[in-house]
């Protein structure tokens, strides 16, 4: 995903929910400085390309779906469902998160060599600030949604799950397989609903740009809007 194709969508973001596009690039930057004098992860060395990559979601069916989850190639794993998977058995190749619920598991998986692709957006930076310098930058991947720079990558995505999606399919998956998605959770506050149903619509932008069907929106496509200025080349 190039910034350019993202931007139009970036921006229907930044409209629908009210964010600013200045705090954005001050959380992207004041990211990049706490890295400036380090080397990253280059996410090229997850080697995706061609492979079968799992795409876990924090979702109440998560525990249900393990198997599917240990049987792909890859497995990149948003937030909190890193901590299910581990205590399922099912290791992680990559954590995605914008540190909001559990940090402490991305130092130590920085430490132990997992990458974790580390987002800054407008509201994050004293996570950020706080946890940034605990981790082993040479597996931290640093993300923004905001326009990329030389230290602050953007591969599109806009929650930690279907950033991950959209990780996957820029370092070219074969396949997508999604575990742990609950579009209808009856249990997250209504802010949260609001964004999944954004991820909802980005992964089906997602799915034609692929040409492919991500089983997780069947019986759901015909009431997704489109996302306006989305290019699906």
């Amino acid at each position: 995903m190039e910034f350019q194709t993202w931007k139009p969508v970036y921006e229907g973001l930044l409209a629908a929910f009210g964010y600013l596009r200045e705090g954005d690039e001050r959380a992207r930057d004041r990211l990049g400085e706490l890295v400036a004098e380090t080397e990253t992860y280059s996410p090229a060395g997850l080697e995706l390309d061609g492979k079968t990559v799992a795409i876990a979601g924090a979702g109440p069916s998560l525990e249900t779906e393990t198997e599917r989850a240990a049987a792909a190639d890859a497995v990149l794993a948003a937030s909190t469902a890193v901590d299910r998977l581990q205590a399922a058995g099912v290791a992680v190749d990559a954590m995605v998160t914008d540190l909001d619920k559990n940090p402490e598991t991305g130092r130590e998986l920085t430490e132990s060599g997992t990458p974790v692709f580390v987002h800054a957006h407008g509201d994050n930076v004293p996570a950020v600030e706080r946890w940034v310098p605990a981790y082993d930058a040479a597996a931290v991947v640093p993300t923004t949604q905001a326009a990329p720079t030389d230290r602050v990558h953007n591969f599109g995505g806009f929650t930690d799950g279907d950033r991950a999606a959209f990780t996957a399919d820029h370092f070219g998956a074969a396949e997508l397989r999604f575990v742990g998605w609950d579009f209808e959770d009856p249990d997250v506050p209504p802010e949260k609903r609001e964004k999944l149903q954004w991820a909802e619509r980005l992964l089906h932008w997602l799915e034609g740009r692929r040409d492919e069907r991500f089983d997780v929106l069947e019986g759901r496509r015909d009431d997704i809007p489109p996302l306006a200025g989305a290019d699906t080349e």
